[in-house]
């Protein structure tokens, strides 16, 4: 019996439209984040009738709002794609991250994904060329999930894929 190793191909990976999707899905979502996190504390706040903390928020500057909104981006993308392999965009569009060879990203890539989207314009790298910056630096691509299933069951009808 010849053993076949599975890896990612081109057929495979997620359309343009799907990865603009995701990210239009993931910022919308993230900002919803943001200002539920702030009216939560703002409303706390008075309720409790301590008021630094919803002054603090009242009054962040459009600077601090920014970096806030990275920090729960940070934390959006790596706590999804770490436990899930994907973000609720990609559920969405049924799409799924995954390493060459098929198997879920280990902590260290999801890391190096997260963090590589902070490079500024990075949102828009997957429109120049087949896979965004932050899939090439951590060595993950995004696929069409039904599609690598398919695939991937296969090459080998024992393995129990877990997406």
């Amino acid at each position: 019996m010849e053993n076949k190793k599975f890896t990612v191909t081109d057929d495979l990976l997620a359309s343009k439209s799907q990865r603009l999707l995701n990210f239009i899905i993931d910022v919308l979502i993230i900002y919803i984040i943001e200002i539920t996190i702030g009216t939560t504390i703002i409303i706390i706040g008075d309720l409790t009738h301590s008021y630094a903390a919803s002054n603090w928020v009242s009054s962040l500057s459009p600077i601090e709002s920014f970096f806030f909104g990275l920090i729960i981006l940070f934390f959006y993308y790596s706590i999804t794609e770490m436990y899930f392999s994907r973000t609720f965009a990609k559920y969405f569009t049924k799409t799924l991250v995954v390493k060459n060879d098929g198997s879920k990203p280990n902590m260290k890539s999801i890391i190096i994904r997260t963090v590589s989207r902070l490079i500024p314009l990075e949102p828009f790298s997957f429109l120049m060329a087949e896979r965004g910056w932050h899939d090439t630096l951590s060595v993950t691509y995004v696929v069409k999930k039904h599609e690598f299933v398919k695939k991937k069951k296969l090459l080998d009808p024992s393995d129990e894929i877990v997406v």
